[in-house]
């Protein structure tokens, strides 16, 4: 590390402007989290606990002062250092989804009516749920060869997870080799790791005896518990593992999700002993509020109650939805509410250039979390109006200095419900949204189209990516965990390193190394050789990525990781996908007909991509990206069948399936299922009053079945 600067008088925080505490909180937190790195990674220590405390105190006392500084990456909201190169990555044979999930009883209802007209039963034909309540944990999947445990990896972004075998190898709940004697030689069980409420609050009193910052809530404790480095810490800690699902099969043991849970406790797992075999939406219903009562006597966190087709042959025909399945989803509890006062509202630049502005409440305790912000989503919301110009509550506008209702949607997301009038200070002062973008060139604010060409409620700089803000959400987006997944590349790091101008765009990331003779990273302070290096690793180890991944780092609006993995399917390949987009630039109607064709893919996302691609800055973006990664194919499909690869439309009125479960089963095969014809469409599957799409596939020499031919080519 530099030699350090001669101390100078600092200036007290209480007189600190906002200005000032933002820039030293940043460096603060960059000293704070390259001693940490040197004190729990390096065992080596750089200062003395005095000098390390009084910078704690300082920054404590500035994040006091200004709550919005506080932020998930904040040196007080962690314990320890980051894991940056801690863990190495595993890649799920099977994917981890997610649940959708449901907010009333009505969704429940609707939920089961849309199982019933996919598998197309009749009303009095009756289906079986397994119900469970939903842990507030960390999913974690275990797999086992041969009856031992050789893995035991995080979600993480659902692909791609993080190793952390030998800590899991600590819990009680996880045995090291199964029970019995008859298992599949590979078998992935998945789960929840979670810490109890009891213990939860013994480990944050121990937590502030030793002056570190408490733990926010037991599924933080444990997910903190489980990415120790040292795992006889882990093994200290009381943490417990509910096995509720599987991955990887190399042969299932039985055919009902109620059987697999039956087989997981036969084989040395714990299973939740409130789960409960439902045979009808009221008992679903039933079930949700018996455990809704409960939950505050149980011993752990629980946020809601998950429902799942009980016959595996079902869930497998009801197949996905983008990236969740059909045959289950989690009723989630109700929004916890609570009352405080909106102190101020500051606008946020996103990535994308949108306006969202945000509410800087009076902290509050809501749901077990402390709320200081909360989103107030455009300026049509802060009016009382919603998008489809309906009164938002009853008229009420928001005001500075209201005493505001919140509520955390679904126990996640802080909004505003409601304005407490009868409290409103003379002094509630209306907000007026900006014209300008508060970013250097204070360019016009305007308001987005919706697709009838009405004024919408979204409001964002027209700058694009000349505007600093939305380069850095850019870049903060590139290096995300859903995106590129650079490790020690945080948000704050990030900044300073913008503010010096050393990345302002993604390929100067791949390049940092190089030019690191002239920048000296290692002097930085709250840098040293060790943090440099592993950042170096990190993004080393970057420089190969998947299509689907590169697609979405790239930024384009509409164009979340669903839609990218639809482009990464459907194009295959980068110079395929890039050779595609700038053919649409140039209006090429059988290269935007082909777009078009992939499912998923519409006018809207086709028009983003057009307007990517046809910005010239953005076309040098991804041409000096491109020489410094490289990007890997998409997955070929693996199943065998004579339709893998191929792609598939469906039309007309199929009578042995609905068209939902025809594209579940081509999807499955490994196929594509497109939502129109192009001359690179392999079948069309014709059913009764089939219309321009059979004309479509005649025009352009289609291979046209029907409906049994379909079934018998596929051999179903």
């Amino acid at each position: 590390m530099a030699t350090k600067a001669k101390p100078k008088k600092l200036t007290e925080v209480a007189d600190l402007t906002k200005a000032q505490a933002k820039v030293e909180h940043m460096r603060l937190a960059l000293e704070i989290e390259g001693h940490d790195t040197a004190y729990y990674q390096d065992d080596a220590p750089k200062v003395t606990d005095a000098e390390y405390d009084a910078l704690r105190q300082r920054f404590n006392a500035i994040e006091k002062r200004f709550p919005e500084l506080v932020s998930a990456e904040s040196p007080s909201q962690k314990v320890g250092a980051a894991p940056s190169g801690r863990f190495s990555k595993v890649r799920h044979a099977v994917p981890m989804l997610s649940l959708d999930n449901a907010f009333a009883e009505e969704d429940v209802v609707d939920f089961v009516g849309r199982i019933r007209r996919f598998l197309k039963l009749s009303e009095d034909e009756r289906i079986d749920f397994s119900a469970e309540p939903k842990i507030d944990g960390l999913s974690m999947s275990l797999r086992y060869e041969d009856g031992e445990l050789v893995t035991a990896a995080t979600r993480g972004d659902g692909a791609e997870g993080e190793d952390v075998t030998a800590n899991i190898r600590t819990l009680d709940d996880v045995p090291k080799k199964l029970k019995g004697r008859k298992f599949p030689q590979i078998c992935e069980v998945r789960g929840e790791v979670y810490m109890t409420k009891k213990a939860f609050l013994v480990l944050n009193k121990k937590q502030v005896e030793a002056g570190e910052a408490p733990f926010a809530n037991p599924r933080n404790s444990a997910a903190g518990s489980l990415r120790q480095k040292d795992p006889t810490i882990t093994a200290s800690r009381p943490l417990g593992f509910f096995a509720y699902a599987w991955g990887e099969m190399s042969d299932m043991p039985e055919d009902t999700q109620s059987g697999m849970i039956a087989w997981f406790e036969h084989c040395g797992f714990k299973t939740n002993p409130l789960t409960k075999l439902c045979h009808s939406v009221e008992e679903l219903i039933a079930f949700h509020r018996k455990i809704e009562e409960q939950r505050a006597k149980l011993d752990y966190d629980i946020d809601g109650v998950v429902y799942k087709v009980d016959r595996l042959d079902w869930q497998e025909r009801l197949g996905f939805v983008s990236r969740t399945p059909r045959w289950g989803i989690a009723h989630k509890f109700p929004a916890e509410r609570a009352t405080t006062i909106l102190r101020d509202i500051e606008i946020q630049v996103g990535r994308t250039g949108s306006f969202t502005p945000v509410g800087k409440l009076e902290p509050v305790g809501v749901g077990g979390v402390i709320v200081q912000n909360v989103t107030l989503h455009n300026e049509d919301y802060i009016r009382g109006i919603g998008n489809k110009g309906e009164e938002l509550r009853e008229g009420r506008d928001i005001r500075i200095g209201d005493t505001v209702v919140i509520q955390r949607a679904g126990d996640v997301i802080p909004q505003v419900v409601d304005v407490v009038i009868d409290k409103r200070p003379k002094d509630a002062r209306v907000f007026h949204f900006p014209k300008k973008c508060p970013c250097p060139l204070h360019t016009d604010v305007v308001r987005e189209e919706t697709a009838t060409g009405e004024e919408g409620s979204r409001a964002r700089c027209s700058g694009e990516f000349a505007c600093p803000y939305q380069k850095i959400e850019h870049l903060k987006l590139f290096v995300s965990r859903r995106a590129f997944d650079i490790d020690g590349l945080g948000e704050k790091q990030l900044q300073y390193f913008f503010d010096e101008e050393w990345v302002r765009e993604p390929a100067d990331i791949f390049t940092l190394q190089k030019r690191n003779a002239k920048l000296k990273l290692e002097e930085i302070e709250g840098y040293g050789e060790t943090s440099v290096r592993n950042l170096f690793a990190a993004i080393e180890g970057r420089r190969t990525i998947s299509l689907e991944r590169f697609i979405y780092a790239l930024g384009m609006r509409h164009v979340g990781e669903t839609t990218a993995l639809a482009l990464a399917r459907g194009y295959g390949s980068w110079d395929a996908f890039h050779d595609a987009c700038m053919k649409v630039t140039r209006d090429d109607e059988e290269a935007i007909a082909e777009m078009d064709a992939l499912d998923q893919i519409g006018d809207t996302v086709i028009a983003s991509i057009k307007a990517y691609f046809g910005e010239s800055h953005n076309r040098g973006i991804v041409e000096r990206l491109t020489r410094e990664v490289d990007i890997l194919d998409a997955e070929k499909p693996k199943s065998n069948s004579i339709v893998a690869g191929k792609t598939v439309v469906f039309t007309g009125s199929l009578e042995k399936m609905t068209r939902d479960e025809a594209k579940a089963m081509a999807e499955r095969l490994g196929a594509k299922a497109a939502g129109s014809v192009s001359k690179k469409t392999d079948y069309v599957v014709a059913g009764p009053g089939a219309g321009s799409k059979l004309a479509e596939a005649t025009k352009h020499g289609v291979t046209v079945l029907t409906e049994d031919e379909w079934l018998k080519m596929v051999g179903e």
